[in-house]
């Protein structure tokens, strides 16, 4: 029920801080701001050195089953290209696992752990047999390579599909990927950049926000 449970919450929720760095400290503060503001899911991606070093200090400091609204976020891994690496992330306090592509090993392994998987699929075919390994969120990636329209020509012949672009979502058509039928969006560069460029990094805080805002406003349409 835990797997049912949290592909629920992050649905839920909508917004996912896709979050890459020069160092596991530096994206660990990221994510504390960008809960800080809002954005209750946080992808740590497998780019960043030490990653599974981020992960196990947010998974110390948060909790999908918390109850306090502070203590409260759903930390997972990025950028996993196989299933050894997700099995590590799990290990490491990782509740949910995605990848750029579709790896039927990294698919059957978070089965098997009933850990929610959401591989990065392109193509019609992709998205069919990510489906047939039992995928229960499809990251439609590079988002910035398509449309919001792309959702409708997609649940044309797969109508079951749950998809969730990811790069390329900006505030400008966050609402557009809502409306037209993403189940939730994946955040990038757009959400940190400012912050490390300047060294402020209570702009992610601040952007987060504006994303939560930006989500919020579109469900409501």
């Amino acid at each position: 029920m835990k797997k049912i449970k949290l592909v629920q919450q992050i649905v839920n929720e909508g917004v996912v801080a896709v979050l890459r760095g020069e160092t596991a400290d530096e994206v660990v503060e990221m994510a504390q701001q960008a809960i800080s503001g809002g954005i209750k899911v946080i992808e740590v991606t497998m780019t960043v050195p030490f990653a599974l070093r981020a992960i196990e200090k947010l998974a110390s400091q948060y909790s999908s089953t918390s109850t306090d609204p502070d203590k409260f976020a759903i930390i997972g891994v990025g950028t996993v290209l196989d299933s050894e690496t997700a099995r590590a992330a799990i290990l490491s306090g990782s509740e949910f696992v995605v990848g750029p592509s579709l790896n039927p090993a990294t698919v059957t392994l978070c089965n098997r752990y009933r850990v929610p998987v959401m591989p990065g699929c392109m193509t019609i075919a992709d998205i069919q047999a990510a489906l047939e390994l039992g995928v229960d969120v499809v990251k439609l990636f590079p988002g910035n390579l398509f449309s919001p329209s792309m959702i409708k020509a997609i649940k044309g012949p797969l109508p079951q599909a749950n998809i969730m672009p990811t790069g390329g979502v900006s505030l400008d058509n966050l609402g557009e990927w809502i409306q037209a039928g993403a189940v939730a969006v994946g955040i990038g560069s757009d959400l940190t950049t400012d912050a490390v460029k300047t060294g402020d990094y209570s702009l992610v805080a601040k952007k987060a926000a504006q994303y939560i805002e930006a989500y919020k406003a579109a469900k409501a349409k």
